[in-house]
């Protein structure tokens, strides 16, 4: 039916295909479109029972489909076979059209898209979405960027097929322009990796330090799952602890190789981070230890190198550290999610765009991967103080961690003494520690870098600039 869907999906992957099915169950007409036909019939026979679709197999039918104005979802590999598409279908439409890119792009390329196609009066939106294939069918979180007036053509379609929070909001809302959108999914995946890190370097102690095995530690996550720590990778941890693998009867995780693997969001992460001088350690120690892991040879190579001698707690000891394990699990946690909100705001600061924190955070609440009980608690934070620059300083989340920094320390020292690698918690408590000092011996950076480069220095005791003439008579001269 010509010019009757009311939106379309290109590129049917599994995400795309799922999104388009998400649509159609959601009672809007989709068209849908492939570079491969085989795969846009193959929908329609598979799935085309579950709402009304509209099958193009050209961008002129596709384009044709639609009704004005346009709006075309292209769901793609991120990159150039994502300007490939936009090239091919920006001369087949008008102005007022909406293009919406739902793929894993990079910030920087959906602000040059969006500044290129608005030439053409066309609105591109970059929009982040999370939750895999599952979410994409039954319910992602989705963050839109974009002008405006393309959200308000857009929105309420997002928001009907949306997942929705225990209090029923739909987890979408307006980012901010251009970038916003994906620049606030790259980050929501940066806390991914660091989530991700902490709950594996959690496992390694339980079962190296505490002795428990796979199955007891998983026992352990699910009864973490029912308090502060509950949240969606928690819940599938405790999954892949209690499977048993079928061919040799071993713990799954036990026959899994030990390299993990990266599609470049998390470095993402860290490289933006670095240019907004923005500290995100917690996630570039997740991204490291990544990188680490993968590097087979030179792990095997430093297995000859001198450790300390391992020693496993008795059953009471256990126990308790399990105890404290979680606590260190949980101001860590706290500690990643309050750098990617500090970056959020950072960027939003360096590009211009007015990011609601706490509207973040409660479209995270459910759908995407990091959703967690405690967001409603963030969600809260943000919103009766939008100017709170850590939450960290949130009186309940500064309350908590405080609580939990003698065990979070005992944690953290007992791993080295017993030489179990944990980066990320870690780092996590050498940040909190770096915000909390009353000095820190940056001082002594700041003479070194005078001594060898003349980069000058501030006094404590009165305004600007000045140096040290270190190859004379060290007297000190204004810089000016």
């Amino acid at each position: 039916m010509s010019g009757t869907a009311q939106i379309g999906v290109t590129g049917l992957a599994v995400m795309g295909r799922n999104l388009a099915r998400n649509f159609a169950r959601n009672g809007f007409r989709v068209a849908v479109h492939n570079r491969t036909t085989a795969k846009t019939d193959a929908l329609i026979e598979e799935f085309g029972g579950e709402g009304d679709f509209v099958a193009a197999h050209t961008p002129e039918e596709f384009v044709a489909a639609l009704e004005r104005p346009r709006r075309l979802m292209v769901m793609v590999k991120a990159g150039d076979p994502t300007d490939a598409v936009i090239r091919e279908f920006v001369p087949l439409l008008e102005a007022g059209d909406v293009v919406i890119d739902g793929g894993n792009a990079h910030f920087e390329d959906t602000r040059r898209r969006e500044r290129e196609l608005r030439e053409h009066g066309i609105h591109f939106v970059g929009v982040g979405i999370s939750g895999g294939e599952e979410g994409a069918l039954e319910g992602p979180s989705i963050m839109p960027g974009g002008s405006k007036e393309s959200y308000a053509s857009l929105g309420p379609m997002l928001e009907r097929i949306a997942a929705r929070a225990q209090d029923g909001t739909p987890c979408t809302t307006h980012i901010g322009p251009d970038g916003a959108g994906h620049f606030v999914k790259m980050v929501h995946n940066g806390i991914e990796y660091a989530d991700m890190q902490l709950i594996a370097e959690a496992y390694d102690l339980l079962r190296s330090v505490a002795g428990y095995s796979p199955a007891r530690i998983a026992e352990t996550f699910r009864g973490w799952n029912t308090g502060r720590l509950d949240s969606y990778l928690i819940e599938i941890t405790a999954e892949v602890l209690a499977h048993t693998d079928a061919a040799t009867g071993k713990p799954f995780v036990d026959v899994v190789q030990d390299r993990a693997e990266q599609k470049g969001t998390g470095r993402w992460t860290v490289q933006t981070a670095l240019d907004l001088g923005v500290p995100v350690s917690g996630i570039a120690e997740a991204v490291f230890a990544r990188s680490l892991s993968g590097h087979a040879d030179l792990r095997e190579a430093a297995r000859t190198l001198p450790g300390p001698t391992a020693s496993v707690l008795g059953e009471a000891e256990a126990a308790a550290f399990a105890d404290r394990v979680e606590q260190a699990l949980y101001a860590s946690k706290v500690v990643s999610y309050a750098q990617g909100f500090h970056q959020i705001r950072a960027g939003g600061e360096a590009y211009g765009w007015d990011i609601d924190l706490g509207g973040v955070a409660s479209i995270w609440r459910a759908g995407c991967i990091i959703r967690a009980a405690f967001l409603d608690r963030i969600r809260a934070a943000y919103d009766s103080r939008p100017g709170l620059v850590s939450l960290l300083l949130d009186p309940r989340f500064a309350r908590e961690t405080g609580t939990a920094q003698d065990d979070w320390r005992a944690v953290v020292a007992e791993a080295a003494r017993q030489g179990v690698p944990t980066p990320g918690f870690a780092a996590a408590l050498a940040y909190y520690d770096g915000l909390r000092a009353g000095r820190l011996p940056a001082a002594l950076t700041q003479g070194q870098r005078d001594f060898f480069g003349a980069h000058t220095y501030r006094r404590t005791d009165r305004e600007g600039s000045f140096h040290t003439l270190w190859g004379g008579d060290r007297s000190e001269v204004p810089a000016g």
